[in-house]
C-alpha cells in the first residue's frame, strides 16, 4: 500500500501528469512486494518550494510511504528511478529532487488497519 507525493515548483500538465502517474506506477514495483494496483499518487504543482535560498529553477519533493519494513537498496534503486522520471518529463535535474522514505507499520483502509 504505497503512497507518492509529489511536490513540484512548477505547473504540470495533463500530459506530463498522465506520464508520472505511469511512470511511477512502474517505478514502484522495484520495491519488493509492491505494485502499481495497491498505489496511491498525489501531486501538487506550483508549490513554492527552495533549494539553498534560491527557486529559479525547477524543483521536486518527493514524498514514498510503503507499509513494509525498510528496504535500503530497493529504495536507492528506486530514488535513481524516481529522479531519472522527473528529469525526463519534468525537466528536473536530479540534484534538484528530494526523496523522503516513510516506512508505516499501521496502514487503514477499507474501514479497517491493515
Amino acid at each position: 500500500m504505497p503512497f507518492i507525493n509529489s511536490k513540484i515548483s512548477t505547473s504540470v500538465s495533463a500530459e506530463q501528469e498522465q506520464a508520472l502517474k505511469t511512470r511511477l506506477g512502474q517505478a514502484i514495483s522495484i520495491v519488493p512486494g509492491k505494485s502499481e494496483n495497491w498505489l496511491m499518487l498525489g501531486f501538487e504543482p506550483n508549490y513554492n518550494l527552495y533549494f539553498r535560498g534560491d527557486n529559479s529553477e525547477p524543483l521536486a519533493m518527493v514524498d514514498v510511504s510503503v507499509f513494509s519494513d525498510e528496504d535500503a537498496a530497493a529504495f536507492s534503486a528506486l530514488t535513481a528511478e524516481i529522479c531519472k522520471i522527473f528529469d525526463e518529463v519534468m525537466g528536473i535535474a536530479p540534484d534538484h529532487v528530494y526523496v523522503k522514505y516513510q516506512t508505516v507499520k499501521y496502514w487503514g483502509w477499507n474501514s479497517d488497519n491493515i
